[in-house]
């Protein structure tokens, strides 16, 4: 089964797991005394997706609890938030370049498009690192190797330039740029463990793919 199809079974067993705990917990009814056990004493029960093509199955809370797997972070989710915090970041850096200098209104709308993305996007992240004590790990990384990112020279000529030149030059170093965040996010499924994360590098996947197409065709 692909690795995205399992995941997204497991967060909807947690999650049903999660609202029958809810639900169950709050049943303790008056018994006599003597009785048999209430439903809340046996457990809960769950209804588990099944593969496709096969029928859901019903699971004890204990089975479910298997079933659900863990998502704790590593540190190929780790290196994923921190290096992509950064790759934003200079995202930021080169849309913020584009007001006044570039000749196209299409390419002035893209660029606050991916801003508007991708700050929202750098919170989330910087989100996660704190709430996973990623703000206390100690990790050193070559920002300027990481896939895609433009060099001080690149980003100079970009700043210096007007007008088709300008516009030109902005869209050849974006798609680059997005082509390296596609990269790091694919690595990042392959290799990552935590769900949130896995959400975050496919949301990356899907909308920089679709920015790269709009720009290959602004240049043409």
């Amino acid at each position: 089964m692909p690795r995205r199809t399992t995941r997204v079974r497991t967060a909807a067993l947690a999650a049903a797991l999660a609202a029958a705990v809810l639900t169950l917990g709050g049943c303790d009814g008056d018994g006599d005394g003597g009785g048999a056990k209430s439903a809340a004493d046996q457990g809960p029960s769950v209804v588990a997706p099944g593969k496709p093509g096969e029928p859901a199955r019903t699971l004890s809370a204990e089975e479910a609890v298997k079933a659900a797997g863990n998502d704790t972070p590593n540190s190929a989710d780790f290196r994923y938030a921190r290096m992509m915090i950064e790759h934003h970041r200079q995202a930021l850096v080169l849309t913020a370049l584009v007001p006044g200098r570039g000749d196209s209104s299409s390419v002035e709308r893209l660029a606050e498009r991916i801003s508007a993305s991708q700050k929202p996007e750098i919170g989330a992240m910087e989100g996660w690192l704190k709430n996973n004590g990623g703000d206390d790990r100690e990790e050193t990384h070559d920002h300027a190797a990481m896939p895609g990112m433009a060099t001080e020279e690149q980003i100079g000529q970009l700043r210096a330039a007007r007008g088709k030149a300008f516009d030109r030059l902005f869209l050849e170093l974006m798609i680059t740029h997005h082509q390296g965040a596609v990269t790091m996010a694919a690595e990042a499924l392959a290799d990552g463990n935590n769900v949130l994360v896995e959400e975050m590098a496919n949301d990356v996947v899907a909308q920089q793919s679709v920015e790269i197409d709009r720009m290959r065709d602004l240049m043409t």
